[in-house]
């Protein structure tokens, strides 16, 4: 019976990982809170280097002849409007007796509605006491003026209702002659043109008394709108605490220092591309994460914590090494000195099998002129390998940084475990690393990752990609013995081991999709 599966197609990659971009803004904390506390301190020193200037605040009442109960403030807000004139603002500067133009006061004061009649007037000045002035100038300045055009408003409706009642008296006057005149005729006619005279002069004699009325009212209201608009708050001078006003400033500036900063580390880590979980940079090497070692702490208390990594992955390494007569290398991105430490750990676990040399490759010579220890290993350049004894082991240290001489890393190792720091290195730049070693024929036993994210749950294994972690050690020829590389192993042992390391294959079960035939 055989069986046939169909593939699945590969889950669509989303054009933005919430969840990587959530554990690259974490891990730039220094950015983002150094932006919040660069906030903070500005904030700080605004408020120190650069105090409000003196204010005073008056209230008046203001009444208005047209006030409804439903007026949305309306009304108000024309009078804040007005207060923002030069009208307004030359007579007070007349009233200080000031050569300050009103322009430039204008920008020094302003008018806020706090209800329907209620306006809250704030002013700057030089000191407290000429801000209070000043305040008060422009209280009796508004105050002056609304009074005088609520009298205008009543003096021009009184006129205008006075008028019409000089002119009803006019037309009344001649009614009355007409009616002097036709009391003379007689007969049924001139009967009823009397009536009808008698009828108009009885109607604009109520109308005449109707507009005389009214005038008198209009000027009647007029003081009592007069009387209720006043100053209902004397002008006095708003005291600044200096520690609220810093306190408060220096939260607004730690808020937009944050908001700022976490903006900059997304935007920066979206245009970079660096991958920092587990799972992103052993899709893009194509091989598996074997180990994590975070970076070295200034803190007492983590030294302990690191130390213990870095023994527990040197031991895990020196078991695959031993398993193999190859020489190993481990190719570092971005961190360059735990590389070196993991070396010279490792060979430190696997002295005891024999001698060990680790070969530097790494730019500089700071590994080889470090300060070594009794029962260290020795380090040796690029340059001896080829003076090494066939039977000694060694451990190369090179760099897949940008600038690295890809045909030069077969003498560090014909298998190699990449160190990697998280974050370091883009996306594409981890494509040329995994590319340039499949075409270099050096196998990846795995990537060690340096300064990973604590809070990172995601799985490193490449499990559907073993064919690729792999390609290297499965598909490498014979290498003949000095050809290619000066530290060849004779072709018996080579091909027993290839034949070991051939990888397994999980047998594939049918599933609902899956049709068994």
């Amino acid at each position: 019976m055989r069986t046939s599966t169909t593939p699945q197609s590969p889950a669509p990659t989303p054009l933005l990982d919430l969840q990587s971009l959530v554990v690259a803004v974490r891990r730039r904390r220094r950015l983002w809170s150094c932006a919040a506390l660069l906030g903070l301190l500005l904030g700080v020193a605004v408020a120190v280097l650069m105090p409000p200037a003196p204010t005073a605040v008056t209230k008046v009442l203001v009444a208005h002849q047209e006030d409804q109960p439903n007026d949305p403030g309306t009304l108000i807000r024309t009078d804040a409007a007005l207060l923002q004139t030069t009208r307004i603002a030359e007579e007070a500067l007349g009233t200080l007796k000031s050569s300050e133009a009103p322009e430039d006061f204008l920008r020094d004061y302003s008018g806020l509605g706090l209800t329907n009649n209620l306006l809250q007037i704030t002013v700057t000045g030089d000191s407290d006491a000429d801000a209070e002035a000043r305040a008060k100038a422009l209280a009796d300045a508004f105050v002056a003026d609304h009074v005088r055009r609520m009298q205008q408003a009543a003096d021009a409706e009184a006129k205008s209702l006075l008028d019409q009642r000089d002119r009803l008296q006019g037309e009344l006057a001649q009614v009355n002659k007409a009616i002097g005149d036709g009391s003379e005729e007689t007969g049924p006619k001139a009967a009823a043109n009397l009536e009808t005279l008698f009828a108009r002069r009885a109607e604009l004699t109520s109308r005449i008394a109707d507009f005389a009325q009214r005038a008198a009212e209009a000027r009647v209201g007029t003081p009592q709108l007069v009387a209720r608009t006043q100053i209902v708050d004397d002008p006095r001078a708003v005291r600044h605490s200096l520690p609220k006003s810093a306190a408060t400033n220096g939260v607004i500036g730690l808020v937009l220092g944050l908001v700022l900063g976490l903006a900059v580390a997304a935007v920066s880590t979206v245009v970079a591309d660096r991958p920092v979980l587990r799972r992103e940079i052993a899709a893009h090497l194509g091989a598996s994460v074997v180990a994590e070692l975070p970076l070295r702490s200034t803190w007492p208390w983590q030294r302990r914590r690191v130390r213990t990594a870095r023994a527990r992955l040197a031991a895990s390494l020196a078991r695959t090494v031993r398993g193999s007569a190859e020489p190993v290398s481990l190719l570092e991105l971005g961190c360059a000195r735990p590389a070196s430490a993991i070396a010279v750990d490792l060979a430190r676990e696997i002295a005891a099998d024999g001698p060990v040399t680790v070969v530097d490759g790494l730019p500089g010579t700071q590994l080889r002129d470090r300060r070594t220890k009794p029962g260290d290993p020795a380090v040796v350049g690029g340059e001896r390998v080829p003076a090494l004894a066939p039977h000694e082991r060694r451990i190369g240290v090179g760099s897949v940084a940008p600038g690295t001489a890809w045909t030069d890393l077969g003498y560090l190792g014909t298998q190699t475990v990449l160190v990697v720091r998280a974050g370091h290195g883009s996306a594409a730049w981890l494509h040329t690393v995994a590319r340039q070693l499949a075409d270099q024929r050096i196998p990846v036993i795995g990537v060690v990752l340096v300064d990973p994210d604590p809070r990172d749950r995601t799985d490193g294994t490449l499990w559907d990609g073993l064919d690729t972690a792999l390609r290297g050690r499965s598909e490498r020829p014979d290498r003949p013995n000095g050809a290619g590389a000066p530290h060849a192993v004779p072709a018996v042992g080579e091909g027993r081991r290839r034949a070991e390391r051939q990888p397994m294959w999980a047998a594939g079960v049918p599933d609902s999709d899956q049709e068994a035939r």
